[in-house]
């Protein structure tokens, strides 16, 4: 009784761990005819594999259409480097490890050459993180396998919810120091507005006064 109540929580928390963290996704999208489609994810870490595979096809494909239809495909960093750039393709993927904070983007358009017309879907699995990891290789390397294995995959998922969390906290500790920041420099300005308003109008009656006595007016 005990080992089953044992297992339901065990799977239980996978089932948890695997909402808490996505890892993975794959999404569709029709092109534009003269724009770039792009798709992305904002990772905070360095040091995170992403993998992609994508391809394309027509959206209204008909029963004597066989051929994909190609297109351009780029992936660039934050900074504007281009990670993969690739053109006239039906499906491919890539991979890279993050070396810089931010936005990831992929960024999809048609050929110049693909005059038919028709509707162009692109489908693209994006991965990250644990979700990137072959299990099958590692079971293999490692001879683990059933109730060992989740628990090192559980293990591995653990560890990177405790990564996003802290670098949630580190965030929000920044953002504080910034708002304290931005609040001192208001206060600041406000004093100093203050300051300078009471000097102006001390002048202006110190020189009011030296006036109306020139003129004897008083």
């Amino acid at each position: 009784m005990k080992l089953q109540v044992a297992v339901r929580r065990f799977w239980a928390l996978i089932l948890a761990v695997a909402v808490v963290v996505p890892a993975a996704r794959g999404v569709w999208f029709d092109l534009p005819k003269t724009e770039l489609k792009c798709v992305g994810e904002e990772i905070r870490n360095g040091g995170v594999v992403v993998m992609g595979n994508y391809y394309s096809f027509y959206g209204d494909r008909d029963q004597n259409t066989t051929a994909n239809p190609s297109i351009s495909v780029q992936v660039v960093s934050p900074y504007g480097s281009k990670l993969y750039n690739k053109e006239k393709m039906t499906h491919g993927e890539f991979a890279f490890t993050t070396t810089e904070t931010g936005t990831y983007l992929a960024c999809f358009g048609l050929d110049g050459e693909d005059r038919s017309g028709k509707t162009v879907t692109v489908g693209i699995d994006w991965k990250t993180g644990i979700a990137t990891k072959d299990w099958e290789a590692v079971a293999k390397k490692e001879k683990i396998e059933g109730l060992e294995l989740e628990l090192r995959k559980l293990e591995v998922a653990v560890r990177g919810i405790r990564d996003r969390m802290i670098n949630m906290m580190s965030r929000q500790i920044s953002m504080i120091v910034k708002s304290n920041r931005t609040s001192d420099r208001v206060d600041w300005y406000g004093t100093m507005s203050l300051g300078f308003c009471i000097v102006v109008a001390i002048l202006q009656v110190w020189y009011l006064r030296r006036y109306f006595h020139k003129k004897k007016l008083i």
